[in-house]
């Protein structure tokens, strides 16, 4: 990647894998980080918290059940934007039968990581 690339084409950072979602970073600066995520069925990104960032999930195929906390969830559908503000739980379970694909953003220069309860 060249220092001044503003144009990422998301099929070259998507890693299907049989085991794990693979988090590919695509970029990461001082004020967020970018993901892209390829979720195959069956497989889960783990309840957790950002505590000191929001992070923004826009979905671009596939369906996966997402956490809301509270063992409370919503179904996402290609188009739909979701937002974790900082602190709230979120991750997502693909209980369909294609891959769930994902474009993840992380907005503060600390976000941290911790998991947390469904």
């Amino acid at each position: 990647m060249q220092a001044d690339q503003r144009i990422f084409i998301l099929q070259d950072y998507l890693q299907p894998c049989a085991d794990d979602p693979i988090r590919s970073l695509v970029l990461q600066t001082e004020h967020a980080a970018i993901v892209a995520w390829h979720v195959a069925p069956g497989q889960e990104i783990a309840a957790h918290v950002h505590p000191g960032g929001q992070d923004t999930w826009t979905v671009i195929s596939g369906e996966a059940d997402y956490y809301l906390g509270g063992r409370q969830s919503m179904k996402l559908k290609p188009g739909d934007i979701a937002v974790a503000k900082v602190g709230e739980v979120h991750g997502a379970l693909n209980s369909g039968s294609e891959p769930f694909v994902f474009v993840s953003v992380v907005a503060g220069s600390m976000p941290g990581y911790q998991l947390a309860d469904k």
